[in-house]
């Protein structure tokens, strides 16, 4: 038996800088030389769900007086800021345009396949179940012929993004395509239509994309589930390394791979954060989506592909969306929402939104409707707060929209 850590960080909060609705919320890029980089342009339609504004392209944001201007430091192709329990979108930036998502992907992966296996099961790897991992993949370690507990391999998956712990996951989920298959009907079952599932763990694969929309209803969805925020909110644990004939199993730390967490990379801990995943490829760049709370109100928000500032920009970024997210609380009016799953939308507006899988331009409007996702995301004072398993407190109610097809009123 090891012991299993679990552990939020705190910091205090960055400085916010002025911005106009004049000007994009988007610092232009430079190359090497110091000259504007033209970068990739979002496409001019895009899906309306959640709200007619997240469809359209720019900066989407309703400041009211008194709010405090939007980050001037962000140079992510997409971003959203969303309330984790009302699931209003505060402000958004091409929200619905389709990336590549990294191991942001992870979270689909965990949403869909987690209920489905008993964290207590021990399961003895194949060569198998490793094929099929791709070059210069993320790995924890896991080994053939060695045996792990599901928990053991989610502690994998989190932590240290490791694709060779989804691949086990996977053929113990009935293999590679079933857990693809499971996850795009789980995925248009949260009415995350802008996500086409390639490979269970993220890896660069064409057509594989999601979005700053998608990812945030995702992580909502894996929220709501105690084993889903143990394993996002863990910073550092022991994973099972050799066996040897009458012997103790040896075993090694890992550290969780969101900065904000840990403060890995000489960036600060977040205050309040409690997960949930990062990403990085070639194709996709850095994506990370964050949850962190603050007195009452929780936040989430996503940073997709941000362009320059190193290995700490997407992190930097997202710190600096979640510390406007707080100061904006009650002083903007929403431009959207996350809408809850097809199955607990019980509006009697209009009818649920269409598959991309049917149509890969825009998705329609879905129904409205609020959430009940009380994370109750707890945060201590000190320099940790330690997070035991169902320390995060969870309203499952979805009520009723009060809003029709498109969802709240936009300027």
């Amino acid at each position: 038996m090891y012991a299993k850590k679990t552990a939020l960080t705190v910091l205090s909060a960055a400085l916010l800088v002025p911005w106009t609705l004049a000007a994009p919320a988007h610092a232009a890029p430079a190359d090497g030389k110091g000259r504007a980089r033209k970068a990739p342009a979002p496409p001019a339609s895009m899906s309306t769900v959640g709200g007619t504004a997240l469809g359209q392209p720019g900066t989407q944001v309703n400041l009211l007086p008194g709010a405090p201007a939007l980050p001037t430091n962000l140079t992510g192709r997409s971003w959203i800021v969303a309330d984790a329990e009302s699931g209003e979108v505060l402000a958004a930036y091409n929200s619905h345009w389709r990336l590549p998502p990294a191991s942001t992907m992870k979270m689909l992966f965990a949403d869909t396949v987690l209920p489905s296996l008993p964290k207590d099961r021990v399961h003895k790897v194949t060569e198998e179940d490793l094929e099929g991992v791709g070059p210069g993949s993320s790995l924890v370690g896991v080994k053939e012929d060695l045996e792990y507990t599901v928990h053991d391999l989610w502690l994998g998956v989190f932590l240290k993004s490791g694709n060779d712990a989804v691949h086990v996951l996977s053929a113990m989920n009935g293999g590679i395509e079933k857990t693809v298959k499971d996850m795009q009907a789980h995925a248009e079952e949260l009415q995350a239509l802008d996500t086409h599932v390639v490979s269970p763990d993220g890896y660069d694969a064409p057509e594989q994309v999601s979005s700053a929309y998608d990812l945030t209803l995702i992580a909502r969805s894996g929220l709501q589930k105690q084993d889903f925020r143990e394993y996002c909110g863990t910073a550092t644990a022991l994973f099972p390394g050799r066996q040897e004939a009458g012997k103790p199993r040896e075993f090694f730390e890992i550290q969780n791979s969101n900065r904000l967490m840990t403060g890995a990379g000489g960036i600060s801990p977040y205050k309040g954060i409690a997960g949930v995943k990062n990403g990085n490829t070639t194709m996709a760049g850095a994506t990370f989506t964050g949850a962190a709370q603050r007195g009452e109100k929780k936040l989430l928000v996503t940073v997709m592909n941000p362009d320059g500032g190193g290995a700490n920009s997407v992190y930097e970024q997202t710190a600096s969306l979640l510390d406007w997210g707080f100061a904006a609380a009650g002083k903007v009016k929403p431009v959207g929402e996350l809408v809850p799953p097809k199955s607990a939308d019980t509006t009697s507006f209009g009818s649920p939104a269409q598959s991309h899988e049917d149509d890969a331009g825009s998705a329609s409007a879905g129904g409205a409707g609020g959430s009940g996702l009380g994370t109750a995301m707890g945060i201590a004072g000190g320099a940790l707060a330690v997070l035991a398993g169902g320390a995060l407190v969870v309203n499952r109610r979805w009520p009723r929209g009060r809003r029709g097809p498109g969802g709240p009123d936009t300027p």
